[in-house]
C-alpha cells in the first residue's frame, strides 16, 4: 500500500523531520525504519539539498514529503516534481487558505499544479503515465498551528484532498499563551479537538513528538501520522549524551 492508502486505512505510521539538509542524514533515518521522512524547507537548511534527500529515501523505499516555505502554487509544485509524495502547508487558518494550497497539488481539472513530463516525478519523460495516478496518490498534510486555524478546524478537515491535520506544538501552545506547555490543559483540550475533527472527517489528526515514548501516547490518543524529533535532534541529543559521558568519566 502507499502511505496514503496506509492513513486512509487508519494505520499508524511513524516519521521524522529532516532539516540538516544532508542526503546522508535522509539516507541514516530511511535506514532506521521509519515509515516516512519529511523534509523541511520552513525552518530547515533549504532547497539545495531537497533532490539528494528525496533520492536517499527512495533507494530504500520510504516515502519523502515536503514542508513548503509558503502556500504559492510554485513552491508545492516544484516539490512535487521533484518527487515528493506530498507537500506540507504551515500556518494554514482558514477554509478559503487550505483550499487554495490544496489545489495546487493536484492536476487540472482537479487542480492548478502545472504539467510537465521531463521532471523526475514522471522519469524525465520515460513514465508519462505517473500524470494520470499522480492526483490520486498525492498527500495534502494540513498545519494546525493558530487560534484561528483551531477555530476552522472542523472545516478545514472537510475540505477534498486534506489528507492529515498536523498540529505543531511549539507553535499553537504559543499562540495558545502556553508556550512549549504541552501538558497544559488548552493545548491538551486543542489536541483533543484537533484528532475529533480529523476523526469525523475521516481524514488522519497528526503530531510531532519529542520521544518514542511520547510519541506512542499519541497513536493512543488517535494520532495515525506522528512524528518523532528530527535528525538534527538526533545528532545534537546523542551528541550531548556523549560529551556528558565523558566530562563525567574524566
Amino acid at each position: 500500500m502507499t502511505l496514503r492508502d496506509r492513513l486512509r486505512a487508519g494505520e499508524p505510521t511513524l516519521g521524522t523531520f529532516l532539516n540538516l539538509g544532508s542526503p546522508l542524514a535522509a539516507e541514516a533515518c530511511a535506514l532506521a525504519g521509519f515509515d516516512w521522512l519529511l523534509i523541511d524547507l520552513e525552518h530547515g537548511a533549504g532547497e539545495d539539498a531537497l533532490v539528494g534527500q528525496l533520492l536517499a529515501a527512495a533507494a530504500h523505499g520510504v516515502p519523502a514529503l515536503v514542508r513548503v516555505e509558503t502556500a504559492e502554487r510554485i513552491r508545492a509544485g516544484r516539490a512535487l516534481d521533484a518527487g515528493a509524495a506530498g507537500v506540507m502547508f504551515p500556518r494554514m487558518d482558514t477554509t478559503e487558505q487550505v483550499r487554495a494550497a490544496l489545489a495546487h497539488l493536484r492536476y487540472p481539472p482537479e487542480g492548478d499544479r502545472g504539467v510537465a513530463t521531463y521532471n523526475r516525478a514522471c522519469g524525465f519523460g520515460l513514465r508519462t503515465d505517473a500524470l494520470e495516478s499522480a492526483n490520486d496518490e498525492v498527500i495534502g498534510v494540513i498545519q494546525i498551528e493558530s487560534v484561528a486555524a483551531l477555530e476552522h478546524v472542523e472545516a478545514i478537515a472537510e475540505q477534498p484532498g486534506v489528507d492529515v491535520l498536523f498540529v505543531g506544538p511549539r507553535d499553537l501552545t504559543h499562540a495558545l499563551g502556553v508556550p512549549g506547555r504541552i501538558d497544559s490543559p488548552e493545548y491538551r483540550a486543542a489536541l483533543q479537538r484537533v484528532a475529533a475533527a480529523a476523526q469525523e472527517a475521516g481524514v488522519t489528526a497528526g503530531v510531532l513528538a519529542a520521544s518514542r515514548e511520547a510519541a506512542e501516547h499519541y497513536v493512543a490518543e488517535g494520532f495515525g501520522f506522528v512524528g518523532i524529533g528530527s535528525d538534527s535532534s538526533f545528532v545534537a541529543t546523542a551528541a550531548r549524551a556523549a560529551a556528558t559521558q565523558l566530562s563525567t568519566a574524566s
